[in-house]
């Protein structure tokens, strides 16, 4: 899932002075399950905003919509009517919602109400931990389902690097688990340590962000 937080709210205010009427729009998919973006965050900035705006002797009317996904078109339509009658527009959906928004109603400014950060699994309440950098060439198959790039402070390929603890941790953090200390216990316990000794090869890193916006097309599909 993907996983974003509000932004301070001295900058959300710094965005809409000047604005009379304001479309606050959240979405009820990612952003909802990491208590960020859902329709229980919309209500509940709303009033926060509203305060936070008197305080700074501004008075905007603020209305609010929830939508299924900000990144679909036919979800994002759906906000068509309210926008007609504001002139600004905040969205706590991930950057994706922001810009199709943005596309959407322009020229209406769109203002982001959170800082996206991570692709994560909740492995605990309260905890979310990034296990995927979306890089375009998945290596999961080779290193026993644990991603060595998003989960590796040096996205290595090839093991740990010299800073790995005895007790398995991060050198740069104690409470990090060293991800090739994973792959290898695994590996091990699968009688398939011999598969790690094979030197592999320079990653492809193309389908990334090398050469400007990544474009994903399924031709079976268009």
């Amino acid at each position: 899932m993907i996983f974003a937080e509000w932004k301070p709210l001295d900058e959300l205010i710094d965005k809409l002075k000047g604005h009379n009427k304001l479309l606050l729009a959240g979405c009820a998919t990612c952003v909802a399950e990491c208590a960020a973006g859902g329709e229980k965050e919309v209500e509940t900035l709303a009033p926060l905003l509203r305060m936070a705006l008197k305080k700074h002797g501004c008075s905007i009317e603020i209305v609010t919509c929830t939508i299924e996904k900000q990144c679909e078109w036919e979800f994002v339509e759906e906000l068509a009517e309210k926008a007609e009658e504001v002139d600004a527009i905040m969205s706590i959906a991930c950057g994706i919602g922001v810009q199709a928004l943005a596309e959407r109603y322009d020229p209406i400014p769109v203002y982001p109400g959170v800082n996206t950060s991570a692709l994560t699994i909740r492995q605990e309440d309260g905890l979310w931990v990034a296990r995927c950098a979306a890089c375009g060439d998945c290596v999961l198959g080779e290193t026993f389902g644990y991603c060595p790039i998003a989960r590796c402070a040096k996205s290595l390929l090839n093991g740990p690097c010299g800073g790995t603890r005895k007790n398995g941790k991060c050198e740069l953090d104690e409470d990090v688990d060293c991800i090739w200390n994973l792959i290898v216990e695994r590996a091990d316990e699968r009688g398939q340590l011999e598969s790690l000794s094979q030197m592999k090869k320079t990653k492809d890193w193309s389908n990334s962000r090398h050469g400007g916006p990544k474009r994903v097309i399924r031709e079976d599909l268009r």
